[in-house]
C-alpha cells in the first residue's frame, strides 16, 4: 500500500481504502479496535528507497523525529532497534552501512504502544486508562469529544529524512533575548553543541549570522561573527558565542500588541580541510515573557515585552486524529486562531508536543503557546476509575522525552510557558527534574512592576543560552498556580450552552485565569451532510418535560460524534427553540450558528469585562475538534468556520465596542498599550419594520490603555412600548476622520421574551448592492466585496424632537414607502439578481432587488465549485476559505468591505453564494471565470 506520509498507519489504510473512513458517520464501528486484534495486527513495514552516496570524511545521519511507539530498523539488511517513546527524536549514524552505489533498501518496522488499553462500553475519559502507562498521546482511547482511534495512532507519525554532514556536526543551537533601557538594546546569546565524529583533532571555524528580510527577499546582514576553535577527535563539546549587540532591534509581539518581528540565524561551521561541514538556521523573535500571580485577581498575569496582555485563547488537541499534518493545514489552523483575534493557544496534555511547523505558524501570526506534557488528571490518577497514580510506568523515558521536546521546540518566540500536565501534576520525581531542568535565570524571574529597571541584571556565571531553557516558567498542572483556583481543585470549565447574560454576572466564575470553559459548536449543514448518511440528517427531538424546559435527544449518528445540547434542563431553556421550531437540518442549522455566534461572543466580552478587575485571562474549551465531533469547536474539521468564529472574532478585537447582557452599559475595551483621544459612540436601535427609534452619540471621550470604560446605558428597553425583538448597532469612531474603530451589532429580545419574530421576518426582502474586484496569482483567489443595503435609511423631518436618552417618537421617522405591489413581490426570486461588468476596471456589481426597508440579516458568504451537483449531500464547497468577516448584518443605507481569499485545484471554476435570513437557498454573486 502506498503509506501516508506523516500520519498513522490507520490513515494508510483509509487511504487505501483497506478500511472505512472513521470519521464517518458510524463507520469506526466497523474497525477492529486494537483491543480486540491484538497490538500484531496494527504492527505493519514500512518501505522506501533512498540515494545516498558520500564524499571522504562526509557522514549521513537517518533521522526519525516521531514514531509511535517503538521500532525496528533495517538499513540494507542491518538492524537497529529504536528506543521507545512517541515524543523523541532519533539521530541513526548510517555512514558505514550506506551502499557504495549511493542506492539504499530502508525498511522500518513500527510497533504500537505497549499498553493500548480497552475501550469501555460507556466510553470515557481516556478508555480504560491503559494508554497512560506509556509516554505517549492519551486521547486515542477516547474522549467525551471523541470517538477512540483503533490502531492508537501506530506509525511513523512526523518526518523522516537524512542529513549529510563533514566531520562536525551542529546539535540542539540554543538562542535567548535579554535586553537593557527599556527594550531598545537587545542581546542575542547563542550555545551549540558540536560534535567532531572524525578520529582527528577539527580546526573549526564557527559564525553565527543574523539576518533581517526587508522586502521582496531582500535580506539585510544585522551581524555577522566568527569565532576559531579546536574539537578533539571523537568528542562533543558545547560552545557559546560572545553576545552580539543590537540597537532598537524590531521586536516581536503577540497578536494584538504589534507586528511579529522574525530575523534568520545561522550557524555554519567550517573545518579545516574539509570546507562547511554543517549548516543550522531557525527564525528568531527578540522578545522576553515574564508571568506572575497578580494580587488583584489571584490569576497569572502574563507581560510580553514589558506590556501586561489580556489572554483571550483556546484549548488545542491537535490538527487531525489520524496525525495527517501539514504544513499547509497547520497554516489554515493558526491563521484561523488569528483571525479570530487570539492571542494563546494551550496545547493539551492528552494530545501532542506539537511539531515546530505549529510553532512556525505560531511565531508568524503571534499565537502565544501553552505546551502540557504528556499528563492528564483523567488517565494519571484523578480518573474514574483511578489509575495510574504513579504516571507512566518509565519515567526516565517520560523524562528524556520531555528534556529532547524542549530542545526542538526552545527557539520558538511562540512559545510562552511549559505546563506539567492537564488537571494533574506529574508523579513527583518527574515533577521535580521537570522544576529543576526548567528553571528560570534569574533574569526571567518575573518581579513586582518598578522594582527594578527593566532589563537590568546582575552578570551571572552561566550564560543564559547554557540553560535547557531558563526563559520560560514551568507550572505543574493546567489548575496550579494562577489557573483556576491555583491549587488544582476542579475549578475549570463549566462545558455546556449557558445563558448568555450570565457571562457577565460575577458569580459565573470566581477564580482569575479559567484555563477551560466551553460550550456547543454545531457546524453547518454541509457539513453534517459531508460526514454522515441521510440517517445522521435528522434533528434531534425536542421533548418537553415537566419542568417547562427542554431536552434535545440526538439521533444515535450525532451522539456518536460527541453532540452538545443547546438546552441545558433546570437552567437554561433551549436556546434554538428561542427563535421557533427547527423544521429540518437546514434550519436547526442556522438558528444554531445564530446561537453559536451570541454564546461565544458573550463569554469573551463577560469576560473582558472584568479585564484585569477580575480576571487575567480566559481559553475556551475548544477550538476545533480533531475529527468530525458536534462540540467545542469555531470551525469544523473540513475547514469551515462557525458563526461561533465571527463572534469571538467581534468580541476578541483589540479594541472593542460592547453591550454588557447584565447591566446594558455600553462599554469600550482597550486592550493596546496606546491611549485612545477624540472618540465617540454611536448606538442605534432598528425594530423589524425597519425604522429607528432610539439613537445616541456619546463624543469626546478618551480610552486609557488596558482599561475597560462603561459608557452609557442603553436605555430603550425602558422607552415607551419598545419592540419585543429589536437590532442594535454600536460604532466607535475616531472624530478627527469619522474612521470606525469598532463595530458591534446585536439581535436582542426584551426580557424573559423570545426571538419568534424573526421567524416571519425572513420573508422581508431586503435590497443589497454587491461589488467585487478579483485578483488571481497561481491558484489563489483574493475577492474585495463591497456590500451594501440599499434600502432607505429612514429621514427624520426637522422638527424632530429628540429627547435627552435618544428616543424618538414614531413621527419622526419616516418609514419609506417602496410602492411594491403583490406581482412585483412574488416575481422577487426570479429577478433576484444582476450580475455585469461595472465601469471601473475589474469591477462587478450585483445586485438583489427587494421592496422592503430594513436589516439585512445574519448574511454570509461560501465559496463553491462552479458545476453545482445537485446529488443530495454532495459537498461542493471550497475549503478552507479566509473571510475578513462573515455572518454579518446591515442596517438601512450600511456598506461594509468584505475580503475572501482561498486556493482553488487547477481546472476549478469557483462560485461565491450569499445565503442571508432574507435570502433563503443562497443568491450567486459572482462566478469568476
Amino acid at each position: 500500500m502506498d503509506a501516508s506520509s506523516r500520519s498513522c498507519v490507520l490513515a494508510t489504510l483509509v487511504k487505501n481504502k483497506a478500511v472505512p473512513d472513521p470519521f464517518y458517520g458510524l463507520q469506526n464501528e466497523h474497525i477492529i479496535d486494537i483491543a480486540d486484534s491484538g497490538r500484531d495486527y496494527y504492527t505493519f513495514w514500512f518501505f522506501t528507497t533512498f540515494n545516498c552516496k558520500l564524499s571522504s570524511n562526509e557522514h549521513c545521519d537517518l533521522n526519525f523525529r516521531g514514531i509511535n511507539y517503538s521500532a525496528d530498523v533495517y538499513l540494507n539488511g542491518h538492524e537497529i532497534i529504536l528506543p521507545k517513546g512517541m515524543f523523541r527524536r532519533h539521530s541513526l549514524d548510517v555512514t558505514d552501512i550506506l551502499h557504495s552505489d549511493g542506492t539504499n533498501l530502508l525498511a522500518v518496522l513500527v510497533h504500537p504502544p505497549d499498553h493500548p488499553g480497552r475501550i469501555p462500553p460507556e466510553g470515557g475519559q481516556g478508555g480504560d486508562h491503559e494508554i497512560g502507562k506509556d509516554v505517549t498521546t492519551q486521547y486515542v482511547e477516547g474522549w467525551d469529544w471523541m470517538a477512540p482511534i483503533r490502531d492508537r495512532n501506530t506509525g511513523i507519525w512526523d518526518e523522516v529524512s537524512i542529513s549529510v554532514t563533514g566531520p562536525v556536526k551542529i546539535i540542539d543551537p540554543h538562542l535567548v533575548s535579554t535586553f537593557s533601557d527599556d527594550y531598545k538594546k537587545a542581546y542575542l546569546h547563542t550555545t551549540t553543541e558540536l560534535e567532531n565524529r572524525s578520529s582527528l583533532t577539527a580546526e573549526c571555524s564557527l559564525s553565527v549570522q543574523v539576518t533581517t528580510e526587508l522586502e521582496d527577499s531582500i535580506c539585510l546582514v544585522e551581524h555577522l561573527q566568527t569565532q576559531d576553535l579546536s574539537i578533539p577527535a571523537n568528542s562533543a563539546v558545547q560552545y557559546t558565542f560572545p553576545e552580539l549587540f543590537f540597537s532598537k532591534p524590531n521586536l516581536w509581539w503577540p497578536n494584538g500588541m504589534g507586528k511579529q518581528s522574525l530575523y534568520n540565524v545561522v550557524i555554519v561551521i567550517d573545518v579545516k580541510g574539509f570546507g562547511e561541514s554543517d549548516s543550522w538556521s531557525h527564525h528568531f523573535g527578540f522578545r522576553k515573557i515574564e508571568s506572575h500571580i497578580d494580587d488583584a485577581t489571584g490569576g497569572r498575569l502574563f507581560k510580553v515585552n514589558g506590556k501586561p496582555i489580556f489572554i483571550r485563547g483556546g484549548n488545542w488537541i491537535l490538527s487531525d486524529g489520524l496525525l495527517r499534518l501539514s504544513k499547509k493545514r497547520y497554516n489554515t489552523d493558526i491563521k484561523f486562531h488569528a483571525d479570530m483575534n487570539f492571542n494563546m493557544i494551550r496545547c493539551w496534555g492528552g494530545g501532542l508536543a506539537e511539531r515546530p511547523e505549529f510553532y512556525h505558524y505560531c511565531d508568524y501570526y503571534g499565537l502565544l503557546v501553552w505546551q502540557e506534557f504528556w499528563i492528564t488528571g483523567d488517565v494519571d490518577g484523578r480518573g474514574d476509575p483511578v489509575s495510574n497514580p504513579n504516571g507512566p510506568l518509565d519515567h526516565d523515558l517520560f523524562l528524556f522525552s520531555a528534556r529532547d521536546t524542549v530542545k526542538l521546540l526552545r527557539n520558538h518566540p511562540s512559545l510562552a510557558l511549559w505546563v506539567g500536565g492537564n488537571e494533574q501534576v506529574p508523579p513527583d520525581d518527574i515533577n521535580a527534574a521537570l522544576k529543576n531542568d526548567l528553571r528560570l535565570h534569574p533574569y526571567f524571574e518575573s518581579v513586582e512592576e518598578n522594582s527594578k529597571p527593566v532589563g537590568d541584571w546582575s552578570p551571572m556565571s552561566t550564560d543564559f543560552s547554557q540553560y535547557l531553557d531558563g526563559t520560560r516558567i514551568y507550572i505543574q498542572g493546567s489548575m496550579w498556580d494562577g489557573f483556576a483556583d491555583g491549587k488544582g481543585n476542579f475549578t475549570d470549565g463549566p462545558y455546556e450552552i449557558q445563558n448568555p447574560e450570565d457571562f457577565f454576572k460575577n458569580h459565573f466564575y470566581n477564580y482569575g485565569f479559567n484555563p477551560e470553559v466551553g460550550s456547543v459548536g454545531m457546524p453547518v449543514a454541509a457539513t453534517i451532510r459531508a460526514t454522515m448518511p441521510s440517517e445522521g440528517w435528522q434533528i434531534p427531538v425536542f421533548k418537553k418535560l415537566p419542568n417547562g424546559y427542554v431536552e434535545e435527544v440526538p439521533n444515535p449518528i450525532w451522539e456518536y460524534h460527541k453532540y452538545i445540547p443547546y438546552s441545558k434542563p433546570t437552567k437554561v431553556h433551549d436556546q434554538i427553540q428561542l427563535y421557533g421550531d427547527a423544521k429540518d437540518l437546514d434550519d436547526f442549522c442556522l438558528k444554531a450558528q445564530l446561537v453559536n455566534y451570541i454564546q461565544y461572543r458573550a463569554l469573551l466580552e463577560g469576560w473582558t469585562s472584568r479585564m484585569w478587575s477580575k480576571y487575567t485571562g480566559v481559553l475556551i474549551w475548544k477550538t476545533q475538534n480533531p475529527w468530525t465531533g458536534l462540540r467545542g469547536q469555531f470551525y469544523d474539521h473540513l475547514l469551515d468556520q462557525t458563526a461561533g468564529f465571527y463572534g469571538c472574532r467581534c468580541a476578541a478585537e483589540p479594541v472593542h465596542v460592547q453591550l454588557n447582557l447584565a447591566t446594558y452599559l455600553i462599554e469600550v475595551v482597550n486592550t493596546t498599550a496606546e491611549e485612545m483621544s477624540n472618540v465617540a459612540i454611536e448606538a442605534s436601535v432598528w425594530d423589524l419594520d425597519g425604522t429607528c427609534p432610539y439613537y445616541r452619540v456619546h463624543e469626546n471621550f478618551s480610552l486609557l490603555p488596558k482599561k475597560v470604560a462603561p459608557i452609557f446605558k442603553m436605555k430603550y428597553p425602558e422607552s415607551k412600548d419598545p419592540k419585543p425583538v429589536y437590532f442594535l448597532l454600536l460604532k466607535l469612531y475616531n472624530m478627527s476622520d469619522n474612521r470606525v474603530i469598532s463595530r458591534n451589532f446585536y439581535w436582542l429580545h426584551l426580557s424573559g421574551g423570545d426571538y419568534k419574530l424573526l421567524e416571519p421576518y425572513r420573508e422581508k426582502k431586503i435590497p443589497l448592492k454587491i461589488t467585487s474586484k478579483v485578483s488571481i496569482e497561481e491558484c489563489t483567489y483574493n475577492i474585495q466585496m463591497l456590500v451594501a443595503n440599499t434600502s432607505k435609511r429612514p429621514a427624520s423631518t426637522s422638527s424632530t424632537a429628540r429627547l435627552s436618552d435618544g428616543f424618538y417618537g414614531t413621527h419622526s421617522l419616516e418609514t419609506l414607502a417602496c410602492g411594491v405591489g403583490i406581482e412585483q413581490k412574488s416575481s422577487w426570486f426570479k429577478r433576484i439578481h444582476r450580475c455585469f461588468a461595472g465601469k471601473s476596471d475589474g469591477l462587478k456589481v450585483t445586485e438583489i432587488s427587494g421592496p422592503d426597508v430594513g436589516v439585512a440579516f445574519f448574511l454570509h458568504f461560501s465559496v463553491h465549485t462552479s458545476k453545482m451537483d445537485h446529488n443530495e449531500g454532495k459537498d461542493t464547497r471550497i475549503l478552507p476559505v479566509h473571510y475578513s468577516d462573515n455572518y454579518f448584518s446591515l442596517v438601512p443605507g450600511e456598506t461594509m468591505p468584505i475580503n475572501i481569499s482561498f486556493e482553488v485545484p487547477l481546472g476549478v471554476t469557483p462560485r461565491v453564494i450569499l445565503h442571508g435570513w432574507n435570502y433563503d437557498g443562497g443568491e450567486i454573486i459572482c462566478e469568476v471565470v
